[in-house]
């Protein structure tokens, strides 16, 4: 399977476990709200390699045999900081645990990834005001940072998975380019924008 249409088929699948996300509260708008659900998660997996893209969605698969919820569980996670006595009360008993090592090379990639998104709010600050705050700090009940759902995703990653998103960081790292401006602009492509100073431009 291309890429492409590979991409393509995570997203929708990722779609399928959102619908069946419980919210506290009742339904979640963005719930209903494909196109930018599609948009932005697109975005997202159309700059990974087939190899990561295809054991993730095999993660997703197998999620779906045992009764897990990848999606589900990624909002969990990030109630940790988000709303911490629920998240020792209701959620951490009843999801994987993490090794300490594994702990520790997630925060070395998220310290990576947040360096990214800063650099890139540098140089486009229209476009970056439109993202999520940056830092755990400014987690607050109603606003996750971009470092807190970072680190709900790669927790519910496999050991497979989470291994080809290292090498996946750290070559782009090599190359000194960043993932941030990459996934933005695959945004503002989907967008009908034409480049990411258009896109900046015209904010």
């Amino acid at each position: 399977m291309e890429s492409n249409e590979l991409a393509e088929t995570v997203v929708r699948h990722e779609w399928q476990q959102f619908q069946q996300t419980d919210n506290e509260g009742g339904r979640a708008a963005c719930q209903g709200n494909w196109p930018m659900f599609h948009q932005m998660r697109l975005s997202q997996f159309l700059t990974w390699p087939a190899s990561l893209l295809s054991s993730y969605a095999k993660d997703l698969d197998e999620a779906d045999r045992i009764g897990r919820n990848l999606v589900t569980e990624k909002y969990g996670r990030m109630m940790a900081s988000t709303a911490p006595d629920e998240y020792r009360r209701n959620i951490e008993p009843y999801i994987p645990e993490l090794s300490d090592g594994r702990i520790e090379t997630q925060e070395h990639v998220i310290a990576t990834q947040v360096d990214w998104a800063s650099d890139f709010r540098t140089r486009y600050p229209k476009l970056g005001g439109g993202m999520r705050v940056l830092r755990t700090a400014e987690d607050a009940p109603d606003s996750t940072s971009f470092e807190t759902y970072l680190r709900g995703e790669l927790g519910t990653y496999s050991h497979t998975t989470f291994e080809f998103y290292c090498g996946f960081t750290e070559e782009l790292k090599s190359q000194g380019r960043n993932l941030t401006e990459e996934t933005v602009l695959n945004t503002v492509l989907l967008g009908g924008f034409a480049s990411l100073d258009e896109a900046e431009a015209l904010q």
